[in-house]
Order: C-alpha cells, then sequence, then structure tokens
C-alpha cells in the first residue's frame, strides 16, 4: 500500500514538472530535477526522455550527453548509413555545447571503428557517399582532435589515438602510398611537438620511435635536435603554467589562471581560449550539480571569453558561433544576448539592418528568441523577482539596432512604431520585474531623447516622466529628470510647481533636488519665486535633518543592543569573586591592535603574591578565566568616522565647523590622496557618532562629502599565502577601489602571523572586495576576508595563539609533517604544523603544532614522552616570547638575550613616528633572512634580529641604500656597549615587550616527561617573587647582580 502511495505521489509530482517545464522550458533547476526524478522512480524511458528535453533547449555537459550517445549506439544498427549519420550529428550537438575530453575520445573511437568497418566492404554506401573514406576520416579525425587542443593537460589522449591510427595506416598502405603518409604523420608529430601540452616528452620519445622506424638512420641525429630546437618555446610555455595547471581543483584556481593569464600586454591566444573553455564546462557541470553561485559565474566566463576572442580579431563566423553557444549556455543573460544582436548588427549586409548573411539569424529573430525563453518576463506577478539588469541591456541592444537604421535611413515606414514599441515594452518588464526596478533610468532616459529630437514630441517626453515618477516616487533622480524635461521644453510653471509639491516628500536624497530647484530658480525665475524656494528648501531641510536623526538614533541604538548582546553571550556567565574590574582589560589580549608604538619601555616590575587570584588550593592548574569585554580606554574603532571625497585644500577647522554640533572632537587627520583627499574624524565619545552620521552628502565648498564609520570601509584580510607582501595586498584588492592604508601586524611574537588591514575610501569597495573571500591564492589555502567590525575584534584575533599551540621537541631527523599530524590529530582539529629546518633543509628536532581550540592543544599535552620514531618527544605549550636558553633578556630591546644575539642584530636610526614593524621587516626581507623586528616610536629607532651574523653582514655591508618610506635606512652595527644592555631583564610592558618574567617555567626536555627529583641547587617551586629571587641566587651560587656584572 505504502509502494503505491509512494509510486502514486511520485507521479503526481513529475506531471507537475512537465507542466511547470511547459511554461518555463529554459529553467536548467527544472530540467535537473526531471532528470532527478525520473531516476528516483526507476523510470528508464523518462530518464532519457529528461535528458533529451534538457539538450533541446540548453547546453549541458557530459553527465547527459554521454548516456544519450552510449543509448544511441547501443540501440542503433550501425551497420544502417541513415543511423550512422544521425550518430554523428549526435556527437556534432554534444561537442558544440561544452568542451568534453571523454566526448571527444569517444567520437574518435567511432570514427575509427566505423572507418574499418565500412572500408573492410567491397562496396561501400553510397548513402554515406565520402564519409569514412579514408581522407575523410582523416579529416574528421583531426577536426574533432582540434577541439580539445586547449586542454593543456588531457589533449594528448586524443593526439594519441590520432597518431596510433596514422600509423596503422602507414602500416597497411602499400609501398607508393607510404612516402606521402609518413611525410603527414611526420608533420603530425612537429605540429604537436609546437603546441604546450603535458607529455611533451612523451611525444618527443614518441617522434624519436617513429624517426627510428620509418626514417634513414643519417638524418636521425638533425631531425632530433631540429625537433628540439622546434618545440623548445612550447616547452616553456606549459613549463610556465605547469604549476597553476596542477591547481585547477576548485573554480577560484580557474578564475586566479584565468586572471593571470588575461593580464599581460599581450596574453597567448591559444592558452586563453582553451583556458575559457575548460572553466566554462567546469563551471556548468557545478551549476547542473545545484551550486548557488555557478549560474554568475557561468555568465562572466561567457562575456569574458566572447569579449576576448573579439578583440583577438578572430574570423566573424567563429565568433558567432561561440556566442551562439553562450546563448544556449546562459540564456538568461541580458548582456550575452546583447553582444547577440550587436554582433548580428555588426555583421548584417549593408542592404537591410535586419537582413541575415550567410544563413546567420535576424536581429529582430534572435530578439524575440530571447524573449521566448521567458527570463526575461515574470509572468507570475507573484513569483520570485526577476533582475532588471538582465533586461535593459538586452532592450538597449534591440532598441539601438533598430535606431541606427533609422538614421541610416534603412527602416521601413514603421521602423519608428517599432523602436518606440520596443522601448515601452521594456519599461513594462523592467517595471514588473522588481520594485526596485531600473534607479538610473537607462531606457526612460533612451526614450525622451527619442521623442525631444528624432521625433520632436515633447508631450510625449513629459508624460514619459511623469509615469515614471509615479512609479519610483521617492527616487530624487526621477523627479531631476521630469522637471528637467519641463525646463527643456520652456514648462517652467509647471516645473516651479514640481518642485514644490516634492520637496518635503521623503526622497532618498533630496538635497539633489534642492539644488536643482535653486539653480532653477537662479536661472529662470524672479527675486520672489527665488526667496520663496530658499524659504521652503530650509524648511525642508529642518524636516528632514529631525527625521534623519530620529532614525540614526533608533538604528544605532538597535544595533548597539544587538552588540553588547552578542559580546554578553561571550563572557563566561561566573567569574571568581576576587576578579576585580580593573584586572580584566590587561587580560583581553586585544589582539586585534596592530603595530601600537612602544612609547616607553619602563619596568613594571614582578607581580606581586597578593596580586595572583585565588584558587582551589587542591588544583594543580590555576584556572584560565575568560576576561570581560571591558570597553577599551580610547575606543578609535567605534569614535571614528571616515570623511571622504573632500575638496582640495580642506583644513582641520573646515571639518570640525561641518560637525561642530555633533560633539567633542577628540582628533582630525586628513590625508592627502593621489586621486583625492580624505579625513578621519575622532570623537571623544561613541554617542557623537549617529549625530555624526547625518552630516553625510553635506557640502564643503559647493562639494558633496562623504561621511561613514571607519571600520565600515576596512576589512580584516588573513590566511593569504606566506609570502604575500605589501605590494601583492594592494594589488590583489586595489582592483575594487581606493586603498587609503594597509596595516601589517608585528612578527615580534609570532613569526607566523599571516593578517593585514585593508582600508578603503568608501564602504562600497570594503563590501565588493568581500568576493575575494574564500578564493584559493594556494592550493588547499582560501582567502579569508572580512569587515573589520570591532565589535567582534577577539573572534579575528591571534592573541591567543600560544595558548591553541603546542611545542615539540626531540624530533628524529627522519620525522615529516604526516607523522605529526597522525600524533596529535587524536586530539582534535590541527590548523597548522610547522617543522625547523636548518639551512639544508635538514629537521633540527622541534617543532611547533597549533590547534584550532585552545583545550584541544591542553589535551595534547599528554602525548609529553610519547616514543615517535625511537625517540621519545617533549611537549609543551608554546611561548614563541621566550628563548630555550639565557632567558636574562634586555629589558629596553627585548633582543639582548646573548652577545651571539647581539652579532646578528642590527639598530636602525631615523624612522618616522608611524612606522609599521610588519612593513619595515617585508622591506628588509628582501634583502636578508630577518627573525623578528621591534620598533621604538619615542627614540625613532628599530632593532632588527637577522637569522645569523652573515645575513646582518648583508645588510651592514650593503653598498646600496634600502628606502623605506621613501627615506633610505640608516644601518648601524648593534654593539655589545649598546644602551640596550643599560636595564636589567623585566616582566613584558604593557607596550608588549618580547620576553616573559624569569619565573616563567622551561619547557621540559625531550626524554623527561615524568618528574624527577630536583637536584643539587635547584631552585625551589615558585611560590612568589622572593622564592624565585632566593632560588636564582642558590643556582651556581651566583644572583642575578652577579650575572650583570659578568655582562658588562
Amino acid at each position: 500500500m505504502d509502494d503505491s502511495a509512494s509510486a502514486s505521489d511520485g507521479l503526481d509530482a513529475l506531471a507537475n514538472l512537465l507542466t511547470e517545464l511547459s511554461v518555463n522550458s529554459f529553467d536548467i533547476d527544472l530540467h535537473v530535477q526531471h532528470i532527478n526524478l525520473a531516476r528516483s522512480l526507476d523510470m528508464d524511458e523518462q530518464v532519457f526522455v529528461a535528458r533529451e528535453m534538457a539538450t533541446s533547449y540548453l547546453a549541458v555537459g557530459d553527465d547527459v550527453w554521454l548516456p544519450l550517445v552510449d543509448v544511441k549506439v547501443s540501440s542503433t544498427n550501425l551497420e544502417n548509413p541513415a543511423s550512422v549519420l544521425e550518430v554523428l550529428e549526435l556527437y556534432a550537438r554534444a561537442e558544440a555545447d561544452y568542451l568534453s575530453i571523454p566526448i571527444l575520445q569517444k567520437h574518435i573511437e567511432f570514427l575509427i571503428d566505423r572507418h574499418a568497418y565500412f572500408a573492410a566492404l567491397e562496396v561501400p554506401p553510397e548513402e554515406l557517399g565520402d564519409c569514412f573514406s579514408t581522407a575523410w576520416t582523416r579529416e574528421a579525425i583531426s577536426e574533432v582532435v582540434s577541439k580539445g587542443t586547449g586542454h593543456l593537460t588531457k589533449s594528448r589522449y586524443l593526439w594519441e589515438l590520432q597518431r596510433d591510427w596514422e600509423l596503422e595506416m602507414i602500416e597497411a598502405a602499400s609501398p607508393t602510398d607510404r612516402p606521402e603518409l609518413i611525410q603527414h604523420v611526420e608533420e603530425l608529430h612537429l605540429a604537436r611537438l609546437q603546441q604546450p601540452h603535458a607529455g611533451h616528452e612523451d611525444t618527443y620519445q614518441s617522434y624519436s620511435s617513429f624517426t627510428t622506424t620509418y626514417k634513414p638512420a643519417t638524418e636521425y641525429e638533425s631531425l632530433l635536435v631540429a625537433a628540439s630546437k622546434l618545440r623548445s618555446r612550447a616547452v616553456k610555455v606549459y613549463e610556465r603554467r605547469e604549476r597553476s595547471e596542477l591547481s585547477l581543483t576548485s573554480l577560484e584556481a580557474y578564475m586566479h589562471y584565468l586572471a593571470a593569464e588575461r593580464k599581460g600586454k599581450t596574453p597567448d591566444g591559444f592558452i586563453v581560449r582553451g583556458l575559457y573553455e575548460r572553466s566554462i564546462a567546469e563551471v556548468a557541470k557545478r551549476r547542473f550539480a545545484g551550486e548557488g553561485s555557478a549560474e554568475q559565474t557561468l555568465r562572466t566566463l561567457w562575456l569574458g571569453y566572447v569579449d576576448f576572442m573579439r578583440g583577438q580579431g578572430i574570423d566573424e563566423g567563429d565568433l558567432t558561433h561561440i556566442i551562439q553557444r553562450a546563448t544556449r549556455s546562459v540564456p538568461g543573460s541580458g548582456e550575452v544576448w546583447a553582444r547577440y544582436i550587436r554582433h548580428l548588427e555588426r555583421i548584417a549586409e549593408p542592404a537591410s539592418e535586419d537582413a541575415p548573411m550567410d544563413g546567420s539569424e535576424s536581429i529582430s529573430d534572435a530578439y524575440q528568441r530571447a524573449l521566448s525563453t521567458n527570463l526575461f518576463t515574470k509572468i507570475n506577478p507573484k513569483g520570485p523577482d526577476l533582475d532588471p539588469e538582465q533586461i535593459i541591456p538586452l532592450v538597449l541592444a534591440r532598441a539601438g539596432a533598430e535606431k541606427r537604421a533609422i538614421e541610416a535611413g534603412k527602416g521601413d515606414e514603421d521602423a519608428f512604431s517599432t523602436l518606440i514599441k520596443v522601448i515601452e515594452d521594456g519599461l513594462v518588464m523592467v517595471r514588473q520585474a522588481s520594485k526596485v526596478g531600473d534607479q538610473r533610468f537607462r531606457l526612460e532616459k533612451f526614450l525622451s531623447e527619442l521623442y525631444l529630437s528624432l521625433a520632436d514630441v515633447a508631450d510625449a517626453a513629459i508624460a514619459l516622466w511623469a509615469s515614471a515618477a509615479a512609479h519610483y516616487k521617492f527616487s530624487w533622480a526621477v523627479w531631476v529628470a521630469y522637471t528637467d524635461v519641463l525646463i527643456r521644453t520652456d514648462r517652467h510653471d509647471a516645473a516651479r510647481s514640481a518642485f514644490q509639491d516634492v520637496s518635503t516628500k521623503n526622497l532618498d536624497y533630496p538635497e539633489a533636488l534642492w539644488d536643482a530647484w535653486l539653480s532653477f530658480e537662479h536661472a529662470h525665475g524672479s527675486l520672489a519665486s527665488l526667496e520663496d524656494a530658499l524659504v521652503r528648501v530650509e524648511r525642508a531641510r529642518t524636516q528632514v535633518e529631525a527625521r534623519r536623526m530620529r532614525v540614526a538614533q533608533k538604528a544605532y541604538e538597535a544595533a548597539q543592543y544587538s552588540m553588547e548582546q552578542q559580546a554578553a553571550s561571550a563572557v563566561l556567565t561566573s567569574l571568581p569573586t576576587n576578579v576585580t574590574q580593573e584586572q580584566t582589560p590587561a587580560a583581553s589580549g586585544d589582539g586585534m591592535d596592530v603595530d601600537v608604538p612602544i612609547t616607553s619601555a619602563k619596568p613594571q616590575g614582578k607581580r606581586k603574591a597578593s596580586e595572583e587570584p585565588e584558587v582551589d588550593g587542591s588544583a594543580s592548574k590555576k584556572v584560565r578565566m575568560e576576561p570581560l569585554n571591558a570597553p577599551l580606554k580610547r575606543d578609535r574603532e567605534n569614535c571614528t568616522v571616515f570623511v571622504a571625497d573632500l575638496p582640495a585644500g580642506t583644513s582641520e577647522e573646515q571639518l570640525k565647523a561641518l560637525f561642530k554640533d555633533c560633539g567633542e572632537i577628540r582628533e582630525v587627520k586628513i590625508t592627502n590622496m593621489p586621486e583625492t583627499l580624505v579625513a578621519t574624524v575622532e570623537f571623544a565619545a561613541r554617542e557623537n557618532i549617529p549625530a555624526a552620521l547625518t552630516k553625510d552628502k553635506k557640502r564643503i565648498e559647493g562639494m558633496e562629502v562623504n561621511v561613514h564609520l571607519a571600520w565600515r570601509s576596512t576589512l580584516y584580510v588573513t590566511n593569504f599565502p606566506e609570502k604575500t607582501d605589501d605590494a601583492a595586498i594592494r594589488d590583489l584588492f586595489g582592483q575594487y577601489g581606493l586603498i587609503l592604508d594597509v596595516r601589517w601586524p608585528s612578527k615580534k611574537f609570532k613569526a607566523t602571523r599571516r593578517f593585514c588591514y585593508v582600508q578603503f575610501t568608501s564602504p562600497a569597495s570594503a563590501e565588493k572586495a568581500l568576493e575575494l573571500h574564500g578564493r584559493e591564492l594556494e592550493p588547499e589555502r582560501t582567502l579569508s576576508v572580512y569587515i573589520s567590525n570591532p565589535e567582534r575584534k577577539r573572534e579575528r584575533t591571534d592573541a591567543d595563539a600560544n595558548e591553541r599551540e603546542v611545542y615539540v621537541a626531540g624530533l628524529s631527523k627522519f620525522t615529516n609533517k604526516k607523522d605529526l599530524q597522525g600524533v596529535f590529530s587524536r586530539y582534535g582539529a590541527i590548523k597548522d604544523i610547522r617543522l625547523a629546518e636548518d639551512k639544508n633543509g635538514q629537521i633540527k628536532g622541534f617543532g611547533f603544532v597549533e590547534f584550532e581550540n585552545e583545550a584541544d592543544a591542553r589535551a595534547a599535552l599528554s602525548a609529553n614522552n610519547y616514543e615517535l620514531k625511537k625517540r621519545r618527544i617533549a611537549v609543551t605549550l608554546a611561548d614563541t616570547r621566550v628563548g630555550s636558553k639565557n632567558r636574562e633578556g634586555w629589558a629596553e630591546s627585548g633582543l639582548g638575550r646573548r652577545t651571539e644575539t647581539l652579532n646578528r642584530s642590527v639598530r636602525i636610526r631615523n624612522l618616522p613616528s608611524d612606522t609599521q614593524e610588519g612593513l619595515l621587516q617585508q622591506a628588509l626581507e628582501k634583502y636578508a633572512t630577518v627573525n623578528r623586528t621591534e620598533f621604538f616610536a619615542d627614540s625613532g629607532e628599530a632593532i632588527v634580529e637577522l637569522a645569523n651574523t652573515a645575513e646582518a653582514g648583508k645588510l651592514l655591508l650593503r653598498p646600496e641604500p634600502i628606502v623605506f618610506n621613501g627615506i633610505n635606512l640608516e644601518i648601524h652595527e648593534e654593539a655589545l656597549s649598546s644602551s640596550t644592555r643599560a636595564q636589567p631583564a623585566t616582566a613584558p610592558t604593557s607596550a608588549g615587550g618580547l620576553f616573559v618574567p624569569r619565573t616563567a617555567a622551561s619547557r621540559p626536555r625531550a626524554g623527561l616527561g615524568r618528574a624527577r627529583k630536583p637536584g643539587i641547587g635547584a631552585s625551589k617551586p615558585r611560590g612568589g617573587a622572593a622564592n624565585n629571587t632566593q632560588g636564582a641566587a642558590k643556582l651556581g651560587g651566583k644572583g642575578q647582580d652577579d650575572f650583570r656584572k659578568m655582562l658588562g
């Protein structure tokens, strides 16, 4: 009973789906559902019908075509000439959709098989004509092979089938025919050697074997030398791209590869065309599998492909074929149809714009075919919205062709009425498509200009804009356009009345309308009308600003409440009663602040025993508490607005005057950019921001300025390749808008920190750049891009990286990352594994394993004393701030741990106060291997620790100066008598010193995973600062003062 009911439901669903397909025949999703539903019902015939139906309307991939071909071949009498021709036609249709190496392979195998069969007949069938003769088969195989040559890695499979068949033809040929065939196969090899492809060594070996077998021995060496020279360029072309070819495992990889190929001044047409074909086939397969973003990506690829090939100047017939394939692949893309219509207009005969050439489609037929897809007309008013951006290009292309035909005197008597109908129908489609419609009024402007210039019917133009104003009643642009037409046609009273009526409406940008009204009155009005307009505008301005203030305050309060709720949910529900409000900010880590200048290096002294948080005496370890998300003393991110599009010469006083009624201003910073002037205005409190945001679209010296929260135009970028530098980031993100600044973190605590902040001059640019999120810049590493919301600071910081990372020592030199993965993956998800190597690439015996979660890292400590490759390993939490030996650091620089360290360190002087440590290190790493860099803003100096003395010598002895931020760096030797030795070692300052107190516990050594009894002279466990001092004094009978004396 259940089975029959289920079958009945399935049949009902199939009937409903077929009904929907009859209306929306070009909907790819419906065709996919049809095929899958027929499969689930085990209806083989219906599956075949579903696949054939899909091929009738849309381009499909080999996952649809291959089963259809297999069914056709297996169910057809291949000895029947008519059936064979039907199979050939099926292959031609399949190959016209997308590039598919499996389909091309089957096609070649079919040609070879049928050639063998018909060649064996004494009398070939008359119905075939020349088909499957040796000459015809050779030409047909060559044509199929040529379709796949652009696939650099898989075209070899096609060429090898062709070569093997040609060699068979040589063996079967008569002595008189063999020389010609040998010459043909030699040319085949030489042509292939000049094509970039994987396996070029195999091709070269094939040519070597061929010459050995079929060429005189005396010519062998000269032929191979000539072939080697001939193939050299193709080999280089492929080798330069081999890494990109092997990384094509994602759509991002295809897009990155394409962008790199097209970026050059003279792109390789052969490479780019093949890459477009492969990319399009891959994205089409993903669209068929249901990936949501694949449709838009496919449209973008086809547009790029068409534009590129047209720019290459290819044959018009070839270009026609490409664009027709595009319309079949993405029939809902108005941009693709627009290109097709313009292409048809370009190739049309001079006699008529609608006349087809060489059997090509007419413009009117192409336009009607596009509309017949029902992808540009909203049939069901309650259905999903359509995209006006796809309708408008299609309508403008059709109307533009008609208009140009009329202007050239090629249109008939109905041409103008046809043109008007095209635009009017297009307007209906756009307004029905969605409530948003076209905010740029492109069709209205086109038709209005026709009425005013071509037809001279002003009333029609006025009626058009009146209709548009009624439809887009809250758009300032449509009202300005309406009044502009009234002014152009000398309807000044009507224009003034329109201005008065709409001046107090809730428009999206009333300031523009007010400016247009005042400009009109200055040009065409009387003194009375001008003063009346000024009064009305001022009254309307007051009302609008009050309304905006209320809306902004409500929005800000709602956002504030939401952010507070999110922050509260991240705090632990319970804290020890003795943890005070004053203690928590210091523990927050605040990992979002990058490159904060160190203004003081004064020692803070050791923490008193009374400052230790109370814990249960029975606990073996202290409980690590989640700090409260206390507000910063100076909340720059939430208290700063960004002001863009300032007029040249804008002063600080002008900006303060603009924001004078918004609250206390803490700081104004103006920045001159190459193309514009921008500024940041920091207020004393967050409560001032809503009022400051109302200054958006205000004017300074007649120029409209843009005001927004500074963090809204800032991106947090992470997980990029290790070698990525400032120039690479600016190049990658610069395509989305003007970049104000890129801020890099200091690497003095953690050399593997891999993030930065990219600040644009507008939020729109930052939002567009979010499309880079998830892009794979190198294999298995996807870029992460987020808006840098300060309320989500803790989520983005890597301040807790040390707590998530374990240090592993005592490793065998034969240990690899896979070994460590096997040991530590049982404890939790691993983010990264790093093994220390010497200059020869040999493992040094230690490494780091970084986990996704802190709890997993702590659990991994149980692997201490684990035996790995016959070695006992030591595992402890990583602390990249502390060296394995001699923790007696230097307080000021944090770099002078030993004389050896000073010998490989240099001091750089006269640096600007706003120097970023991350950028300075990037600049120096171009010339030497840098371990870490620390900058001191109060002295304008930096200390740089190099990998060894030789690397330090590279900087000190470099004859040419190193330029950083427009200045020549002054590089000096860091001597033992340096002032950095003047202070004793202390705990890290709040400014971010490099070292921890000497009481920090040392790492366990390899093989010492269990507790040992203290030896003679060993210090007692730490109970406070006094105990530590006593322990240090007992160690070898030397105290800290003695060590200072030893060091000078």
